[in-house]
């Protein structure tokens, strides 16, 4: 049997379509001014940047990059609603700005501190950002390019728990260096305590003459600490540190002759560039169509095949066990030249869709192919026949085999993400390589009505045994708050705020998201290492 083209029923002039894209345009369009918001609020530092010298942190960044080349953005809604529950002052990204993107040819990990916002210092949700990043570059081997100016730890909202979990930010630095993954960090300005390690476990340290700082405390800690008077630039000034200290290994007269040089000591690295181009048929329907396939009520059943086939070269899939477990499914394509498995769901997963999931899984993994799920599910399915056909161990089944798969799994959340189904369909609790979500998607134990029901019932029932009976006013206003508080979490700005995806895409760039991850795997997957029992020490 071969792959045959996909024969689309799907009308995208429908009223009902078109209702759905414009929905969806208007979603992406108020996710994007979010994060605008972090630009506009970095920006507005500008005058005081210019009066130093210095670029503004996202001038710094595009600066670092190759023009022209890809540029995938990271976690750019980090800490949304984190700070304060004011939707018109929260402001996302975690004080961070991060993404892939190519530098003198080579595919990096480029994270800098948005120094434009509170002089960079280090925000909660900031923190868990760069550990997310973290994990991206070891899993993916690629370079660690960090530019640093920060404030260090916002001591007005110190939090314990923030100073402890920090330290796995520089555990982490020590083992992308022990595995043999370059770590860069050009030091725009302040880094101090905990920060000073930052360049302290690098690789390599570009500073800036006049800018840089990097001391474990600065002139008035050391005079309250010690008694001790010095200068910043005594202290840890980038002559000092590039002459005296050896902290340093480059001296730059600004930021742009700092980027300069990092871009230098990349591409002398010789680290290795970009994949290969492939040759690759475009699918044959139209991408747009992906803002209309998913009704906003997640309740309203959607052929998922129909989104791979917008998603696969020629629109071609293979369908694995088409006849068997239909509720879920699973099929082979192409993105982009990369062969990958699709697994996804048209219903609740049941116990032939499990083990129709297990199988394929395991065939991908003989095959050596990643595997990328498309969530749309409102978990595993539930009811008398399906606990005694052993929906519990079925669906446990293809947890393990998520679970322990050894091809790189991505996911997308285009849909209901519900219940053990967002573990069933490796959510992010499974270690993607890679995770994001569509706009309308959303992420909860269960649906809010459904929740909010079986509370009622609760409740209901605890009464009756007291001999009470409900207030019907009260029982619908519980029913009322129970929907709206799980709403909201389910929300994929709120969830994305919390980092539990890699970001909210537009659907229609679903295929050049997943081809660039791809791609980031595939150069994993073949990169040597030169791993050590240590990172590179300083001298």
């Amino acid at each position: 049997m071969s792959a045959t083209q996909f024969t689309s029923r799907f009308n995208a002039q429908a009223p009902e379509a078109q209702r759905r894209r414009e929905a969806q345009i208007e979603r992406l369009a108020q996710l994007r001014a979010l994060e605008e918001r972090a630009a506009a609020a970095s920006a507005r530092s500008l005058p005081q940047f210019e009066k130093r010298g210095q670029l503004l942190p996202r001038q710094r960044v595009a600066l670092l990059l190759d023009a022209g080349a890809p540029w995938l953005p990271l976690c750019g809604l980090a800490g949304y609603l984190q700070d304060t529950r004011d939707e018109a002052r929260s402001i996302p990204g975690g004080g961070v700005i991060a993404g892939i993107g190519f530098v003198s040819g080579v595919r990096c990990m480029v994270v800098a501190s948005d120094s434009g916002i509170e002089a960079g210092a280090i925000q909660p949700m900031g923190l868990e950002k760069i550990l997310r990043l973290q994990e991206i570059a070891l899993q993916n081997r690629l370079p660690f390019v960090h530019l640093v100016e920060s404030a260090g730890a916002n001591l007005m909202r110190y939090r314990v728990e923030g100073f402890v979990h920090g330290g796995a930010l520089f555990r982490n630095l020590a083992r992308l260096s022990a595995a043999g993954i370059p770590v860069l960090t050009i030091q725009h300005g302040s880094g101090t305590a905990g920060g000073a390690y930052m360049p302290g476990l690098s690789d390599v340290v570009i500073m800036v003459q006049g800018r840089s700082r990097a001391f474990l405390a600065g002139p008035p800690l050391l005079k309250a600490a010690t008694g001790e008077i010095a200068t910043e630039e005594e202290l840890g000034g980038a002559e000092m540190h590039t002459s005296v200290s050896g902290l340093g290994e480059y001296l730059a007269g600004d930021d742009r002759e700092a980027i300069g040089i990092a871009r230098a000591v990349i591409a002398q690295s010789d680290w290795g560039g970009p994949a290969a181009p492939r040759v690759a048929a475009e699918p044959l329907l139209p991408a747009d169509d992906l803002l209309a396939l998913i009704s906003p009520d997640l309740r309203q059943p959607v052929d998922m095949r129909e989104v791979i086939a917008r998603l696969t070269d020629g629109s071609e899939l293979l369908e694995f066990k088409a006849r068997y477990g239909s509720a879920t499914v699973c099929a082979q394509g192409r993105i982009a030249g990369h062969a990958v498995g699709f697994i996804s769901n048209n219903g609740p997963i049941d116990v032939a869709g499990a083990n129709k999931a297990t199988h394929f899984i395991q065939w991908m993994c003989q095959l050596g192919q990643p595997i990328v799920y498309l969530q749309n599910t409102t978990g595993y399915m539930v009811g008398k026949d399906s606990e005694q056909g052993g929906m519990i161990k079925h669906g446990s089944k293809m947890i393990q085999a998520v679970t322990n798969a050894t091809v790189p799994q991505i996911t997308i959340q285009c849909g209901a993400s519900f219940g053990a189904g967002n573990y069933g369909m490796c959510g992010r609790g499974y270690a993607p390589r890679f995770l994001f979500s569509w706009p309308g998607a959303k992420t909860a134990v269960m649906g809010g009505e459904q929740a909010a029901r079986t509370m009622q019932m609760v409740t209901e029932a605890a009464l009756a045994r007291k001999g009470i009976t409900p207030d019907p006013k009260e029982s619908q206003a519980q029913f009322e708050r129970i929907v709206a508080m799980f709403e909201q979490q389910a929300d994929a700005a709120y969830t994305s705020g919390l980092l539990l995806d890699d970001g909210v895409i537009d659907p229609r760039d679903t295929r050049a998201v997943l081809a660039f991850c791809l791609d980031t795997v595939a150069e994993a997957a073949a990169r040597p290492l030169r791993p050590m029992q240590f990172g590179v020490a300083r001298m």
